[in-house]
């Protein structure tokens, strides 16, 4: 029999995290938590801590680890473990002795230092951080071939992908002529431009087909999602920007599709769900039955597709073309993305704005200097800034 895979979460209370915890319960034989942490839930925190018993603990703050403790310390017979604060705290718990895989689920670019960290390790990271190649890029790549790490897609697109190319040995791009991600196309598809200017937050959180976080959803809706997804597919695949596509696929039951140099076309099917895409993260390159319900084609009817229109999406138009003009302004762009979308979400500016805005912060940043974690990280925080900036 053998051992359970020795797991390390980061980011245990999101939807991604929480998942992540449930399948661990389902698999107790298969998988053991020894090290989470989480930003500043503490009441769900505290019930994953004492549901997994992890050695070691990370919060944002102290006080949430305050607030933690006083939970735990109520629990009869309980040892509370060591419970670390803080970007250190993250990075110590990302290291920890005895782990087999690292699950980085953190939203944000604090999702890189740890990714990084793990990686120089030898430690395979399973990756629903998106924010870790958009502005890491070829650096972390780099890192991970360096020290016979892999990094395991949870994004159900680059999923797809990886689950696609399993029949080839890596690198793909010889052996591929182009992916092709979904798109849902978002809550706005059908109106006309003037109603999708003057959305407000909570039309566009009302996914169709997926339930994320906020910013994530937004993204959804202006398609930068697609944009960052380009730019992972990118360098996860080692690809050309030119063997990346995108369609609009309203149903989201194909994830992606890869067509190969002979024209054969595979693609990964399933019901929107991203239980999928994260077990078999943590389970590769074995699978496990999960608790979605088979697919039933007749029962779907048909699955449509269409070409995305750059003008009522011209986020991605602005991501493809960062994404040929290297880290440093995926990076810009990230940051940006991320100070107009916090903008859009405290109604500071609307919904038709955000695309704009970005272009500015881009259009007014500096990039010069070395292509280095430090620098991206910069860039990303300076390029954030502008933009909360540029509206005052």
């Amino acid at each position: 029999m053998h051992k359970p895979k020795n797991i390390i979460l980061l980011g245990s209370t999101g939807s991604i995290g929480t998942t992540v915890c449930r399948i661990v319960e389902r698999y107790p034989d298969k998988f053991r938590i020894i090290a989470i942490s989480c930003g500043q839930k503490a009441e769900t925190f505290a019930g994953q801590i004492l549901k997994f018993r992890p050695m070691l603990v990370s919060v944002k703050d102290n006080q949430t680890r305050e607030k933690l403790k006083e939970i735990l310390s109520k629990e009869k017979n309980y040892h509370l473990p060591t419970i670390l604060t803080g970007d250190e705290g993250l990075l110590d718990v990302a290291a920890v002795q005895g782990g087999d895989l690292l699950v980085n689920a953190l939203v944000g670019c604090t999702g890189l230092r740890p990714t990084v960290l793990a990686l120089e390790k030898g430690l395979d990271v399973a990756l629903a951080n998106k924010e870790t190649l958009v502005i890491g890029g070829k650096m972390v790549m780099d890192i991970a071939g360096e020290n016979g790490a892999k990094i395991l897609p949870i994004d159900s697109e680059h999923s797809a992908i990886f689950q696609c190319l399993q029949s080839i040995d890596e690198p793909c791009r010889n052996k591929v002529r182009r992916v092709i991600l979904t798109a849902s196309g978002g809550p706005f598809l059908e109106n006309e431009p003037d109603e999708i200017h003057d959305a407000t937050p909570d039309q566009v959180l009302k996914h169709p087909n997926w339930n994320m976080g906020p910013k994530v959803t937004v993204d959804s809706a202006t398609l930068m999602n697609k944009g960052l997804e380009i730019i992972e597919a990118k360098t996860l695949f080692d690809l050309d920007d030119d063997q990346i596509e995108v369609v609009i696929h309203r149903q989201s039951i194909i994830h992606s599709l890869v067509e190969f140099m002979d024209g054969s076309v595979l693609a990964q099917m399933g019901y929107p769900s991203m239980e999928i895409p994260i077990q078999y993260a943590l389970s590769y390159p074995n699978r496990f039955p999960t608790t979605l319900k088979p697919l039933n084609l007749v029962e779907i009817g048909r699955l449509t597709f269409e070409k995305p229109d750059l003008d009522r999406f011209p986020c991605l138009a602005i991501a493809k073309e960062a994404s040929r003009s290297g880290e440093m302004v995926t990076a810009c762009l990230n940051g940006a993305d991320e100070g107009a979308v916090d903008l859009f979400l405290r109604n500071k500016i609307r919904f038709g704005r955000i695309p704009q805005l970005i272009k500015d912060v881009i259009a007014n940043s500096d990039f010069t200097g070395d292509i280095n974690i430090d620098n991206v990280l910069k860039m990303n925080d300076s390029a954030r800034k502008n933009a909360l900036e540029m509206i005052l």
